[in-house]
């Protein structure tokens, strides 16, 4: 059950579950910018400022993750699990506060995700350091 190159299927499932999440996080950047921009009522200017760097810099943390995991670097894999907690703690609420389909939307691959990174082969393909290759 491998993709090219010995690179388990389950890597490519989580590395594109982290990439659509980051999607969803740029859209949301690009929505909430051009909120602000258009002159939206809002407390703090500096703290919607700061929000919006906030979901900017997690998209680009969930981009790096997925492409990075995708390679098969070890840090990826906890990296990734702390993204899917967060998609969790916001999903259940979500869920249950009437928001049936954004909650399964968002649990769904996260739970999926979840799962998958304990999977032997994915434990053993993400197992690469940020050193370079040996010499010989």
């Amino acid at each position: 059950m491998s993709g090219d190159g010995g690179r388990p299927r389950a890597i490519v499932v989580i590395a594109l579950i982290a990439v659509a999440e980051a999607t969803a996080l740029l859209v949301a950047a690009g929505w909430y910018g051009y909120r602000l921009a258009s002159g939206a009522p809002v407390q703090s200017f500096w703290g919607a400022v700061f929000t919006l760097g906030l979901l900017l810099a997690f998209a680009a943390w969930l981009y790096a993750v997925g492409h990075f995991l995708f390679r098969g670097y070890r840090w990826t894999r906890a990296a990734a699990l702390v993204a899917q907690l967060f998609v969790l703690t916001i999903g259940f609420p979500t869920l249950t506060g009437g928001l049936v389909w954004a909650g399964v939307a968002m649990l769904v691959p996260a739970l999926t995700a979840v799962v998958l990174l304990f999977d032997k082969r994915v434990i053993s393909y993400a197992s690469r350091t940020g050193g370079s290759p040996p010499a010989l």
